[in-house]
């Protein structure tokens, strides 16, 4: 049952893939739609065996690698963590499949987009399974390689291809970090299995190594290396751009992207790796402080979006910042819980995206659309809701993860060096609040309720969904209002001991008791701010509506204000400091001087010439007269006669019958 959860989406990928000419669209997509709906039925019962039943299932399936003491083997864990990731990834990768069916019916390339989403499914499935860091890196850069293939589905559009290579090449950065990572792991603990290496962590706690002078901490060196493939997968500040432009991909793609699969791998990893984190003190608190910029950085760009897709990839970015920083507070459990929660109302933006652009006639600027919610309340309606669900509203999914990650931030007690970071970390945390619920407000006036700005011909076209399209969103809004709080108590409760060995925690970490004794205040200040900023975008967007044209905006603030519409200038700066100088040293250097100078010089142009050279002269000295011939072989044989001479001492009969072998052969 357990290894049928990994291979039917495998199974439908090949299928789908290679058959798919002859089954057709039709036979494709029941076919690929069946086999992942299956996976998710497997995976509820796995969670029921499994995590509510505390107990755990380790699968050895044959070995894979042995040379020496490395050794690799296919094998799979299923603890509390993993049964967990896996009901979210088969559920929403179900409901984007269905989903699917009918935005992609026009697509005469259906059954190859089908497979790639299976393959998409497959890799991460393999990635959360893993019980080894090497079958888990091959699930890690299956997702990286199925993401290029479904951003650049549409591969005739230049963006599309542009979106993809950016995507792959950023995310390399943070693959090679965790390729070092590994190798690291494997030489300090002799293993790259996860049961060897979170029991030997204590061992190494006081573990050196000294690289180029510097002596490093062993733990904490690893731990960053995999902090760094996390920021690639994550989208943290730094490796953070390519994730808004992803959105080039069709928008099935975007919802199983940014709701359940890849840029839920480095939150992952993260949790999975708490033994070894736990023990690691600084890269807690770089956790912390990277987390906290990335949201806040995330939340403010997003308010000066204007493509639709773009806003809600915003906020993604955001609630990943959330999800490092509440690792950072060693709350890792909460961090899941609010990846689970996240996956929920993200897949639910997102659709309900695909399903108002499906419905303008692919338009993605909120600028041209508005008065949609005439036309489509349906859509409306669960846009709202995974709108509130974003912004923490009461009662619903994110109010349980996300208000609890922020009232946790309250707790932190640090030394009085790295308190004043801290305590700018909280801030950042909790100001994105604040900016959050103004984007996502604003993106509901501008689609729905202003008035609108289509072109005549778009509205008379403008209708709901079909029933294949709404069925997943109202299943989603139905999880997006009920799933968190049906599930609080089951992993963030007090007591709870759902998640048993699967995620470690020092004794000393541990800030849920802090967090429960918090005042009333400080409890609803998310809300304030979450309040604050709708009424806000209600202000601007009734009575400023030239807010965004026009802003009474000077000096400093209006070069604020030009520096976050410019999204900080990320791209300018990778561009001009990276990018150029590497293309400037592979021209002038790599390509002139050793390409087209020392290899052509030695090869085609040189040593070739050489030769032909030589050639020329030795056909002319071939007259084809016997007297020249008597000439040059009475020459050589003078020639070499004074050379045996001037060394009679060191003559041997090897060297004369080299000399007259030489001497027969000319």
């Amino acid at each position: 049952m357990y290894l049928l959860i990994l291979f039917l989406p495998l199974l439908g990928s090949l299928i789908s893939g290679f058959g798919g000419r002859w089954l057709g669209c039709r036979g494709t997509n029941i076919f690929s739609t069946f086999c992942v709906v299956i996976s998710s039925l497997l995976s509820l019962l796995a969670f029921f065996e499994i995590g509510l039943t505390n107990t755990t299932c380790t699968i050895f399936l044959t070995s894979w690698i042995k040379s020496g003491s490395f050794y690799v083997s296919w094998g799979f864990l299923f603890d509390s963590l993993t049964v967990t990731m896996l009901v979210v990834i088969t559920l929403i990768s179900s409901l984007v499949h269905f989903y699917s069916i009918k935005y992609m019916e026009n697509d005469p390339h259906q059954p190859r987009f089908m497979s790639y989403l299976e393959i998409f499914t497959f890799f991460m499935l393999m990635l959360v399974t893993a019980d080894n860091l090497v079958q888990m890196f091959l699930g890690w850069e299956g997702v990286g390689l199925a993401s290029y293939l479904l951003i650049n589905f549409w591969y005739t559009r230049l963006a599309a291809n542009q979106s993809a290579i950016k995507a792959l090449l950023t995310n390399r950065i943070g693959d090679f970090g965790l390729s070092l990572g590994i190798l690291l792991i494997f030489w300090v603990f002799n293993s790259v299995d996860y049961s060897v290496i979170f029991s030997l962590v204590p061992l190494f706690d006081n573990q050196f190594i000294t690289f180029l002078g510097f002596k490093l901490r062993v733990l904490t060196l690893i731990s960053l290396f995999l902090f760094i493939g996390a920021i690639g997968k994550s989208a943290q500040l730094g490796l953070h751009m390519w994730l808004p432009d992803a959105m080039e991909g069709p928008t099935p793609v975007s919802a199983l992207i940014h709701a359940a699969t890849m840029v839920t791998a480095g939150v992952f990893l993260m949790i999975r790796f708490s033994p070894l984190l736990e023990f690691s003190p600084t890269i807690l608190f770089i956790l912390i402080i990277f987390g906290s910029l990335t949201a806040f950085f995330a939340a403010i760009t997003g308010v000066f979006q204007h493509d639709l897709k773009r806003v809600i990839a915003y906020s993604t970015c955001s609630q990943l910042g959330y999800m490092i920083f509440s690792c950072g507070m060693s709350c890792y459990d909460v961090s899941l819980f609010h990846l689970a929660n996240h996956a929920f109302f993200k897949a639910l933006l997102f659709l309900s995206a695909g399903s108002v652009i499906h419905a303008v006639s692919n338009e993605q600027d909120m600028r041209r659309m508005g008065s949609l919610l005439k036309f489509m309340p349906l859509t409306y309606s669960v846009m709202l809701i995974g709108t509130l669900a974003l912004i923490g509203f009461p009662f619903l999914t994110g109010f349980y993860s996300k208000d609890f990650i922020l009232e946790l931030t309250q707790t932190l007690s640090y030394s009085n060096i790295q308190m004043f970071y801290i305590s700018f970390a909280c801030w950042l945390g909790t100001m994105s609040v604040f900016f959050t619920s103004f984007y996502s407000f604003r993106l509901i006036y501008l689609t729905f309720l202003n008035n609108t700005n289509l072109a005549k011909n778009s509205l008379n076209i403008i209708h709901e969904s079909s029933i294949i399209m709404i069925f997943p969103l109202i299943v989603l809004s139905i999880g997006s209002i009920f799933i968190g709080y049906l599930t609080r108590d089951l992993f963030v409760g007090s007591g709870t001991d759902f998640w048993g060995a699967s995620i470690f925690i020092l004794p000393k970490h541990s800030i849920f008791i802090e967090a429960e004794e918090l005042s009333i205040t400080i409890k609803w200040l998310p809300f304030i701010l979450s309040l604050l900023g709708i009424l806000f975008a209600s202000f601007v967007q009734i009575f400023l509506k030239t807010f965004y044209f026009k802003p009474n905006l000077q000096n400093l603030s209006s070069f604020f204000t030009f520096l976050i519409n410019k999204k900080w200038y990320w791209d300018v700066l990778y561009n001009r400091l990276i990018v150029l100088p590497i293309l400037d040293f592979g021209y002038l250097v790599s390509f002139k001087i050793l390409d087209r100078g020392f290899i052509e010089l030695s090869g085609p142009y040189g040593l070739t010439k050489f030769i032909a050279f030589w050639s020329q002269i030795l056909i002319k000295l071939q007259t084809g007269q016997i007297t020249h011939y008597l000439f040059f072989m009475i020459l050589t044989f003078c020639f070499f006669s004074i050379i045996l001479v001037y060394n009679y001492i060191n003559f041997s009969f090897n060297l004369l019958l080299f000399f007259l072998t030489l001497f027969f052969f000319i």
